[in-house]
């Protein structure tokens, strides 16, 4: 085999692959830019141990905490873009994304369209630099659990630690006061048939939850600054 031929093979490889990973995890690689970026999305509902409807759009973490450990040893990756527009979904699996994210040596932008509700909230102040879109929405409340919940003090115990752990990486993470935070997840005047805040895009970045208003574009000029000005995270 010729070594064009090869090369067509190895590209027409490629394109296959990166097609399998848009169409099955939302990912996707830029080739022809400046700067080689990951694109991840987390849309619709985080999905955790256990599997949810066909109706539901779901991200699967079985999925992005593999993807994530690919990014950071990948050399040729200079930088992770995550878009965000979910409603929430599993806390554990959702803050176990946001603590790998907030480890990566990788330079990281998030950009919330849509909505980085409940346990997005952490995922979007994870990356090293956030970005909120002014028509996006974010909604802070208290954890909540489905199914059958037993009504002992353990419970309500196990709840405050949850609660405590996510408060405790949103403001390690962002600019919000501890404070602040707690008093908008318990806000009982806002949401008729829940507690809670719902923040809009231009709030979310006054509040300190995100750290600027801005959409693609920034979010990409952010990323490539920060490439141009970070030593290489592994030496060679």
């Amino acid at each position: 085999m010729s070594d064009h031929t090869e090369k067509a093979v190895s590209s027409a490889e490629e394109a296959a692959e990166e097609a399998e990973m848009i169409k099955e995890a939302g990912q996707s690689v830029s080739r022809n830019s400046k700067h080689l970026i990951h694109c991840l999305t987390v849309i619709g509902q985080i999905e955790g141990h256990y599997v949810l409807s066909e109706q539901n759009k779901t991200t699967k973490y079985e999925h992005i905490i593999p993807a994530l450990v690919a990014i950071e040893q990948d050399r040729s990756v200079e930088g992770l873009l995550i878009i965000l527009n979910t409603v929430g979904g599993d806390v554990e699996a959702g803050l176990a994304i946001a603590e790998l994210i907030a480890g990566m040596k990788t330079p990281t932008v998030s950009l919330v369209v849509g909505g980085g509700h409940s346990i997005g909230v952490p995922l979007a102040v994870s990356a090293k630099r956030s970005f909120i879109v002014p028509t996006a929405s974010m909604t802070i409340h208290p954890v909540r659990m489905n199914g059958t919940v037993l009504g002992v003090p353990q419970t309500l115990s196990y709840f405050e630690k949850m609660q405590d752990r996510i408060v405790s990486f949103i403001t390690r993470n962002s600019r919000i006061p501890e404070e602040e935070l707690r008093r908008l997840t318990m806000n009982t005047g806002e949401l008729v048939l829940d507690v809670g805040t719902v923040l809009e895009g231009e709030k979310a970045v006054e509040l300190g939850l995100i750290d600027s208003l801005g959409s693609l574009g920034d979010a990409m000029d952010s990323l490539y600054g920060m490439i141009e000005n970070t030593d290489k995270r592994y030496a060679d």
